[in-house]
């Protein structure tokens, strides 16, 4: 189904990651229709739904493990999967038959694989989260050293409509002055920000030059992706990432 697509930098040896597009789903407006968020208000059934269509593209044996995100670092070191979502904004396992899974629409998800294929992490990068580190946290869970990462940015809303206050740039400026380039100003206090830029630059930091990504902006094609920032009431997309059994 052309709302599942594989994320062909990420799969490879035993590692399979996809992200979703909004469409060919069970949901109906304003979640329409491949919405993926038990949280927006959506019907739980519809969801079971599409969620079951997402799970049957990994092994029958894998097992999807959604979080409850709270814009927060806390990172989740999975060693069982459990049925009810977990609190954090990144996870980690390097057990296989589980599926680390990132809900957005509008902030950016991030997978990383060891070239191995014996570790992975999904973080959900949104200005908050990156603001706190996430991507140090998540990267320190890792046993493989940074240069064995790869990383693969999603899609996001882009640095062309994600319009911030000056309270945002200044939570950058305090990590470093290099964040500065990632905000272009606007009139009246306001600024653009470039999230994929941003972590980028925090994995380069860490040691993780091997980086992917996908460009598109979830606020501007909405044909394809769900966007809080457009849409204010609507589904979510899910970026997933799993060690096969």
């Amino acid at each position: 189904m052309n709302n599942i697509i594989a994320i062909d930098s990420l799969t490879f040896a035993n590692v399979k990651a996809v992200t979703t597009q909004r469409q060919n789903g069970a949901s109906k407006a304003p979640f329409d229709s491949f919405n993926l968020g038990c949280h927006v208000g959506d019907k739980l059934e519809h969801v079971q739904k599409n969620r079951e269509i997402l799970k049957n593209d990994f092994s029958p044996l894998t097992n999807i493990q959604w979080l409850n995100q709270v814009h927060k670092s806390d990172v989740a070191v999975i060693k069982q999967w459990q049925q009810q979502p977990i609190t954090a904004d990144a996870s980690y396992t390097n057990k296989p038959s589980i599926a680390l899974a990132i809900l957005t629409a509008d902030c950016l998800p991030i997978l990383i694989s060891n070239k191995q294929g014996t570790e992975i992490a999904a973080i959900h990068a949104g200005w908050r989260p990156l603001a706190a580190n996430i991507i140090n946290n998540t990267i320190a869970k890792f046993e493989s050293p940074a240069k064995d990462l790869k990383a693969w940015l999603g899609p996001c809303i882009s640095s062309k409509s994600f319009e911030v206050g000056v309270d945002v740039l200044q939570e950058f400026q305090r990590l470093g002055s290099s964040y500065q380039t990632f905000f272009k100003p606007l009139t009246s206090g306001k600024y653009l920000a470039d999230l994929q830029g941003i972590a980028q630059v925090m994995l380069n930091l860490n040691g993780i030059n091997d980086i992917s990504k996908l460009s598109d902006c979830t606020y501007l094609q909405d044909n394809h992706y769900f966007s809080y920032r457009r849409d204010g009431q609507t589904g979510r997309m899910a970026s997933v990432i799993a060690i096969q059994p």
